[in-house]
């Protein structure tokens, strides 16, 4: 097994992906920016990518259809509640930001029963979709980062900004 990283063009991923499967490649992650771009190349999607509406790991089949899932929530639940020993169950959870990764982690956060997630973004539009959507699995609410009221339990960033260091306006 051989895993390393890959640098994929902006404006050529697909190929990218499709050259990685001709050269014989079994699986891939997808990070930022193209989560959104893989759920769209993938032909079979799991239930949980199909809610995210982004893929972060792909595969092939036996037919030969590219397959997307989305393990982020999983894997950020796993590492909370296994590996740092963080009880989300009954808790208050802010979630900051309202793009592609919050979408795929907002599913299995809320399968933890927390007493309630508040989404904080720069733009209500995106949060308030993202409360809608979630809305039947649990206490959803969306603010601006100006209207947020604590305390919290948990604080979770999700913002695209801090991959360039920059922090949320908290």
């Amino acid at each position: 097994l051989v895993y390393e990283a890959r640098l994929a063009p902006v404006d050529g991923f697909a190929f990218a992906v499709q050259a990685f499967f001709a050269e014989g490649g079994r699986g891939c992650n997808v990070t930022v920016p193209f989560k959104e771009e893989a759920w769209r190349l993938a032909a079979v999607r799991s239930a949980r990518a199909e809610k995210a509406g982004a893929v972060n790991t792909l595969l092939t089949d036996a037919e030969g259809r590219l397959v997307g899932d989305n393990t982020d929530g999983s894997g950020l639940v796993r590492d909370l509640v296994q590996n740092a020993s963080v009880t989300l169950a009954n808790r208050r959870v802010l979630l900051l930001g309202a793009g592609g990764a919050v979408r795929g982690v907002l599913g299995p956060l809320l399968a933890e029963r927390p007493r309630e997630i508040v989404i904080a973004n720069r733009t209500p539009e995106k949060a308030v979709t993202l409360a809608q959507l979630f809305a039947d699995e649990g206490a959803v609410t969306a603010v601006t980062f100006d209207a947020l009221e604590g305390p919290f339990d948990v604080v979770i960033n999700g913002t695209s900004a801090s991959l360039q260091g920059a922090l949320p306006p908290l």
